[in-house]
């Protein structure tokens, strides 16, 4: 009698049963570790608890996610894998945003405006003296200022972590020299200190803090070692205004709706794209939004810098690190970090 042919499933059949485990073996790792870092980031106990729970969860999803995939009718493995998720799920959901914490001295405070026409009282700027990262006299201001004496936006990157990442402030001159920033920040608890990656999973709230710019900036160049340049901002002067009074705006959001920081998402440069485009209609998108150490060039390329002159020559002389460091303390800091700056068109 004639052997009988061996049926073998079509290619195509065969490829789709490929794909679709590749697919779950790509969801299954994504479930993994956005597990285990959102246990890393928040379990109670302790880093050393926190770290066990994490290694805990990828053998419960691997083990359980192996069960399911070999064989698709093993529902008790599925149950069981579905349940971990719908646990992690609820957990996650408890963990929502507070003003009410013990926070770092630097973000202890939010601010807070009072606007009458034109004018604008500010409460909790931002005016410390930095002697070291732990030494510094605290100081906490009311400020008065009137936006149609508004005359100049800067924008500052700080440089913190290699070429591509930076720290964005926008600094808002007045026609009588002084000059005030408002900066996007990570609002740290107290001893806590800034991961990117916990920045993905809830790990901070976001504050908005506007702060004389001998503090700010001159805490990154003299203190932090970070490298900082400024660049000036042609606007309109309705736009700087509405630039200004949106600054204002997301302040009193925060204030009354504390918000997660997001690393990619809800940074210190990205807000301020959000705000923007609230004033330019059609902003576009750019990677460079993400990388914000390149952000320069995207703002030449829309027409915002000044021109006439080279990016190279923009950047060399708008770095203002060594002119911050050197600024004494009875100088005047905003005229003394602008010397060379180019401001007008050449």
């Amino acid at each position: 009698m004639p052997p009988v042919p061996v049926q073998r499933r079509p290619l195509l059949q065969r490829a789709a049963a490929i794909v679709v485990r590749a697919v779950g073996i790509l969801l299954g790792l994504v479930l993994a570790g956005f597990g285990a870092l959102a246990l890393w980031s928040h379990a109670p106990g302790g880093r050393l608890a926190a770290v066990a729970l994490a290694v805990l969860w990828v053998i419960w999803v691997g083990t359980t996610g192996l069960l399911a995939s070999a064989d698709p009718r093993a529902w008790r493995a599925w149950g069981l894998l579905t349940a971990g998720c719908v646990l992690l799920g609820l957990w996650w959901g408890t963990i929502t945003p507070s003003n009410d914490r013990v926070w770092a001295a630097d973000v202890a405070r939010t601010l807070r405006a009072e606007r009458q026409g034109s004018e604008v009282v500010l409460y909790n700027v931002r005016n410390f003296d930095w002697r070291g990262e732990d030494d510094y006299t605290a100081r906490w201001e009311t400020r008065r200022y009137d936006l149609d004496r508004l005359r100049s936006v800067d924008m500052a990157l700080s440089y913190w972590m290699g070429p591509a990442i930076a720290h964005t402030l926008v600094s808002f001159g007045f026609d009588d020299g002084r000059q005030l920033v408002f900066s996007v920040e990570v609002r740290k608890e107290r001893h806590e200190q800034f991961s990117a990656l916990a920045g993905f999973f809830k790990r901070y709230e976001l504050a908005l803090v506007a702060a004389d710019e001998r503090d700010i900036l001159g805490v990154r160049a003299r203190v932090r070692d970070e490298d900082v340049y400024l660049y000036r901002v042609h606007m309109p002067a309705p736009a700087m205004r509405a630039l200004f009074e949106q600054y204002l705006d997301e302040a009193e959001s925060l204030r009354n709706t504390p918000r997660f920081y997001q690393t990619l998402t809800a940074n210190c440069t990205t807000i301020v794209y959000a705000m923007m485009q609230r004033i330019v209609p059609g902003l576009p998108l750019d990677l460079r939004l993400l990388a914000s150490g390149y952000l320069p060039s995207y703002v030449q390329e829309v027409g915002a810098l000044t021109t006439g002159y080279s990016l190279q020559e923009l950047k060399a002389r708008g770095r203002i690190t060594e002119r911050a460091r050197q600024a004494g303390p009875n100088a005047d800091f905003s005229a003394a970090i602008r010397q060379g700056l180019p401001v007008q068109a050449r």
